[in-house]
């Protein structure tokens, strides 16, 4: 598949103590992705994995039990200004495709 194909969903939700943010790319080449979320000053990088078909998907959040079920740790008040840029690297780190959005606010 050819990399400018890819498509990225980025949802992030803001609680007075938590910050949940879920990064999905699809249509990616076969191979290992990461991705990066960045809010403000705050930016936190997933470790890699291999996309699954074509799809990768990674979660950011502060609730120890998502931690604990895999998802990369960021603090309760990561989300900025009420939005988040996620994108989906490469193995080299380069951007494949990223989004910005707004966050829901709960």
């Amino acid at each position: 598949l050819d990399a400018s194909a890819a498509t990225i969903r980025v949802k992030c939700e803001k609680r007075a103590n938590r910050s949940k943010i879920s990064v999905d790319g699809n249509d990616l080449a076969s191979g290992m992705y990461s991705a990066r979320v960045v809010s403000g000053a705050n930016q936190k990088t997933s470790a890699l994995q291999a996309a699954v078909g074509d799809e990768a998907e990674f979660d950011f959040d502060s609730n120890p039990k998502d931690i604990a079920a895999g998802a990369t740790p960021i603090a309760a008040d990561f989300i900025q200004g009420g939005q988040v840029v996620g994108k989906i690297l490469d193995t080299n780190g380069n951007t494949i495709v990223s989004d910005t959005v707004r966050c829901r606010v709960k």
